[in-house]
């Protein structure tokens, strides 16, 4: 397997620069340190502000082919460190190793498409004379960007969420100062190592800085900012919105996501599914499967299915290619989910499997039922390996139940029925609606986000690159 060093640079307008090596990063799996990073000073983060206003003008003037190279040579050199890449997120996230191959390709993937939307940033021609009044008058518009941009990525997909920003940032032309999350910074240090072998960039195109908790602050509320890109929780996201001022807010916060399990779903299929958008990666993703709804001619048999296949899922060290559950990212993630599991059954839930844990920060892949309606396990976000099984016997009191949350990012159907699917994706009060799949499911350019308190606005390249631009209207006065 591939060597990490010892110690990482963080990245100030474009140059690596080891001021410290004060953050220690731990291998997730054993608990040692891995490697150290430089942490970012309220001072490097100003300095890092600063180039960014200075690189707006700059940034805003280069070539469509040449942010699409600048694109191009990422997803080169991504591929070139596929392993490197995998290896550290397995052990900055705790991964497991196919996992984090998948999230590598998918990093290549969100480059790729936005080299290709970089030259594709259209605007429009607009006929104006719509009354006698504007006879003669002609209008078009483009788009241009928006200014220094404000990113804080989450750790659970250190590296494509972090694409998830900078890509459309480059592809748009916005300088941008990105705060990774502290517990898996490497991926955005690399990230930010790759971006430096461009020349094409002006100084202050991009500052990829690890910081304290506190130092989001600083990222949030600065004027000179002009949007501000949040990937997280809820009520860090909501706190942030409130303290951003004027500066437009993208947020991508949490769920409980559902899935719906039809009486005419194949439900060997479904499991499948089921099963790895429940467990894949521990759960710890904002679209994971946490509520299972199952109609009730298929229920007995779908859950049997569920807790006999459950029970199979090998835990272990993610470095080996035979784990399916890694640890959580830390202890403290995993005795708060192990106490919402115990709670929800001394309150009448069934633990039907799982529910201990075997170390530190792993926790078994738990499914529980008859969980009470007012128990965290079924209202917040889990962002573990949990699911609770719900019987229906009425597809729109299912949907109903979908929408009994303050969540709403997305939500997955196994149906056969041309007429269900329509009704959920109109009734359904979710960013999206996922049919014969799981709500886990997510290809890189479609639009991607939430509603209620999942979040603001939309990724997936084309829709993050009109939220870091503007429209510029023109409009010509002909003589007649």
């Amino acid at each position: 397997m591939p060597q990490l060093k010892s110690t990482y640079p963080l990245y100030l307008n474009n140059k690596a620069a080891q001021p410290n090596t004060d953050l220690a990063v731990t291998d997730k799996y054993t608990g040692e340190v891995a490697f150290r990073t430089a942490l970012a000073t309220p001072d490097v983060i100003e300095e890092a502000i600063a180039g960014a206003v200075r690189a707006a003008e700059p940034m805003a003037r280069l070539a469509s082919y040449e942010k699409q190279d600048v694109l191009l040579h990422c997803v080169k050199r991504f591929r070139e460190r596929f392993d490197e890449l995998s290896f550290a997120l397995c052990v900055e996230a705790g991964k497991p190793i196919k996992d984090a191959e998948g999230e590598v390709s998918r990093l290549i993937d969100t480059f790729r498409i936005a080299a290709e939307e970089a030259v594709r940033n259209y605007g429009e021609v607009q006929p104006l004379d719509i009354s006698p009044r504007a006879r003669g008058y002609q209008g078009m518009w483009k788009r241009v960007p928006i200014g220094p941009c404000s990113f804080i990525s989450p750790f659970n997909f250190p590296l494509n969420l972090a694409a998830h920003k900078i890509a459309p940032a480059i592809a748009v032309g916005c300088p941008f100062v990105m705060k990774p999350a502290s517990k898996t910074p490497l991926g955005a240090i690399i990230m930010g190592e790759v971006l430096a072998e461009c020349d094409v960039l002006p100084e202050g195109a991009f500052s990829i800085l690890p910081a304290a908790r506190d130092g989001a602050d600083l990222f949030t509320e600065d004027e000179r900012l002009k949007l501000l890109s949040f990937t997280g929780s809820p009520g860090v996201g909501w706190d942030l919105k409130a303290k951003a001022g004027k500066k437009k807010v993208v947020l991508e916060l949490g769920g409980n996501a559902a899935v719906i399990i039809d009486r005419d779903a194949d439900l060997a299929d479904a499991l499948e599914r089921v099963i790895f958008g429940a467990f894949y990666q521990s759960g710890q993703s904002c679209i994971g499967v946490q509520r299972i709804l199952i109609h009730g001619d298929v229920y007995d048999a779908f859950k049997a299915m569920l807790v006999e296949r459950a029970g199979k899922l090998v835990a272990g060290d993610p470095k080996d290619r035979d784990t399916f559950i890694g640890p959580m990212i830390s202890d403290g993630e995993a005795r708060r989910l192990k106490g919402w599991i115990d709670e929800a059954v001394a309150a009448g839930a069934s633990l039907l499997c799982g529910g201990g844990l075997t170390r530190g920060n792993m926790l078994e892949a738990t499914l529980l039922e008859n969980v009470p309606a007012d128990a965290k396990a079924k209202n917040e976000e889990a962002f573990g390996p949990l699911a609770i099984l719900q019987r229906f016997d009425d597809f729109d009191a299912a949907l109903e139940e979908v929408n009994n949350s303050k969540f709403g990012l997305q939500a997955g159907i196994f149906t056969r029925d041309l007429f269900q699917m329509f009704d959920a994706w109109e009734r359904l009060d979710v960013g999206g609606v996922v049919i014969n799949d799981v709500p886990s499911y997510r290809v890189d350019n479609m639009p991607y986000g939430g509603v209620k308190d999942s979040g603001l606005g939309r990724e997936g390249i084309r829709f993050a690159m009109e939220d870091m631009s503007e429209i510029r209207n023109l409009v010509i006065r002909r003589r007649s």
